[in-house]
């Protein structure tokens, strides 16, 4: 997993409430085992027109989006069913953080254990981040995750909670199971001690 530090993009704005992960990945992307494909299916629904083609009103097909990092969500993020394969579509299409005033929690933990940002904002700052996008798509953003705050060119920062596990393993790069492997000294030692 690819360490988090700070990160500089533009947005995609999705202002639409209750995006459930059946929206984010349909249930016929979810035949794979791995994170091969899955990007593909992203947002499919929307994405493109009946006969394939990109639909050129949906966000991700502007070409001012193009190669962002940040997803502007509106409510309640990642509603519905427990699905892994939503945050891995994300982090497949490129998108490292999603920021939003809340996430379903499921989503939320399945985010954060593959190493995609999830920033819960004020409904006031989340408010003015549409209006900034929408007066110019080009406006970039920096997720600073050591200071836990997003910070606006202009100098306005907006602190963002995130649990301290969940910090440490995004900002050192590792999984929950990366950071079990990183105390196997330890674990060592402490069997032995008790004559294991």
């Amino acid at each position: 997993m690819q360490a988090f530090t700070n990160l500089n993009s533009q947005l995609v704005p999705l202002p639409y409430n209750n995006v459930d992960t059946d929206q984010i990945i349909p249930a016929r992307f979810l035949k794979v085992t791995d994170k091969a494909g899955l990007t593909k299916g992203l947002f499919d629904r929307w994405r493109y027109l009946p006969d394939g083609r990109p639909n050129p009103d949906f966000a991700l097909n502007w070409s001012e989006c193009q190669g962002a990092q940040i997803l502007l969500a509106g409510d309640n993020f990642g509603c519905g069913s427990s699905r892994e394969h939503a945050p891995w579509a994300l982090l497949g299409y490129g998108f490292r953080a999603v920021i939003s005033t809340s996430f379903a929690d499921i989503f939320r933990n399945n985010a954060l254990k593959n190493g995609l940002l999830p920033v819960v904002v004020r409904p006031d700052f989340h408010h003015l981040l549409f209006q900034l996008v929408e007066q110019d798509p080009h406006i970039r953003v920096t997720v600073d995750l050591n200071a836990q705050a997003v910070k606006l060119a202009d100098g306005q920062v907006e602190k963002f909670p995130i649990d301290p596990f969940s910090k440490y393993c995004l900002l050192q790069g590792t999984d929950q199971l990366g950071y079990l492997l990183q105390q196997e000294a330890h674990i060592t030692a402490f069997e032995r001690s008790r004559g294991y």
